[in-house]
């Protein structure tokens, strides 16, 4: 038996944080069910399309049932309210104040069925004074002074092409927060509610930052820190053939084997006496070679430097081909995906490795005739 084979996923969420976050739960056994606008959610017709489907709305809603109703019309609320019995976990991702005026907030859940767990995510929370401010993940990682982190050769903060926002920030903290409101159900019988804030929970992933500054008062730099390009052994040098190298030699056993290697000039690899002339010299001596003789070079020591792949390239690397991490499959009409991987380990996870994506409103009929 799967972790939550008995649990039962009410998700109206779109796009990204809630999708990944009900997709986990499903592949820890959950049986999803994905409510959707007439139509489908916007992630349906994002590129690429594939077979008349978004291959990211496929990769994101792998094994889950969907279907179609128009929230705003009298009497939707009731329907799915009929539901309630059967739910245990109700999430979404509108503002603040958008369920209630559906019909559909916490309340309305809880008093058909107080044991269910309605968990909202949101950009900030659904309290406080940008409660209802619109954003997407960039707007949150400038929020919460991460983006101030990241620079360019320019000074500029960066893209990050992660959305850590939205995934680190709301779709983990969402999982890990349902699945300790489940352990507490367990003992107590009652449900909760679940209040997650994507540009809060950002702050963990600074919590040197945060150490440094309202520790001692000196705040970090873009380009100027340890973490954020101000040492030498934390950085990314350009090779000879314009590839890249990601320097990550912090200790000093790793700092030592890396500068032999590298042919660093003795005199300069003591970085403690003058950062910037050992970053130059690191620079020059990784620039020498091209990221082939560098992939070979670091094959003999342990360095803690990785030559800068592709995404194309890292999907086929040996290793996670061993590790069977790109094995599951999506099924989308005419087509098959490579599943999208999830943090969920495979002792706890559903054993079919080709689960299709649904099409729009396919269950529809089926779940709400069902309850009654």
């Amino acid at each position: 038996m799967l972790p939550l084979q008995d649990v039962r996923v009410l998700d109206f969420s779109t796009l990204l944080p809630g999708p990944l976050a009900s997709l986990i739960l499903a592949e820890a056994g959950a049986e999803v069910i994905k409510v959707e606008r007439p139509g489908g959610e916007d992630m349906r017709r994002y590129p690429p399309q594939l077979e008349g489907m978004g291959g990211s709305f496929a990769l994101l809603n792998r094994g889950k049932q969907a279907i179609e109703v128009d929230l705003r019309t009298p009497g939707a609320a009731d329907r799915l309210l009929a539901l309630a019995p059967t739910i245990d976990i109700v999430l979404e991702q509108f503002r603040p104040g958008v369920m209630d005026r559906l019909l559909l907030g916490p309340a309305a859940w809880q008093a058909r069925n107080p044991r269910i767990i309605y968990c909202a995510i949101t950009g900030y929370g659904q309290t406080g004074p940008r409660a209802h401010e619109a954003g997407h993940d960039l707007n949150y990682a400038a929020r919460a002074g991460l983006l101030g982190l990241t620079a360019g050769s320019d000074g500029a903060p960066g893209i990050p092409p992660a959305l850590v926002a939205d995934i680190g920030a709301g779709t983990y903290p969402a999982v890990v927060n349902i699945l300790l409101a489940l352990r507490q159900r367990d003992r107590t019988g009652q449900g909760c509610c679940i209040d997650i804030a994507m540009a809060e929970n950002l702050f963990t992933f600074m919590f040197w930052g945060l150490a440094m500054g309202q520790g001692t008062g000196a705040w970090p730099r873009a380009g100027a820190e340890q973490l954020s390009g101000g040492s030498p052994r934390y950085r990314i040098y350009r090779t000879a053939d314009g590839r890249h190298l990601a320097v990550a030699a912090l200790e000093d056993k790793f700092w030592h084997t890396f500068c032999e290697l590298a042919e660093v000039p003795a005199a300069l690899r003591d970085d403690a006496r003058d950062p910037h002339a050992t970053m130059d010299a690191v620079s020059h001596c990784v620039a020498a070679r091209d990221a082939t003789a560098w992939q070979a070079l670091l094959e003999r020591a342990e360095t803690c430097c990785t030559v800068v792949r592709t995404l194309q390239e890292a999907v086929r690397d040996l290793h996670f081909l061993a590790r069977d991490v790109f094995a599951r499959e999506v099924a989308l009409p005419g087509h098959v995906l490579p599943a999208l991987p999830v943090p969920v380990v495979a002792a706890l996870r559903r054993a079919e490795t080709q689960v299709p994506a649904p099409s729009v409103g396919q269950d529809t009929d089926r779940v709400l005739r069902a309850a009654g």
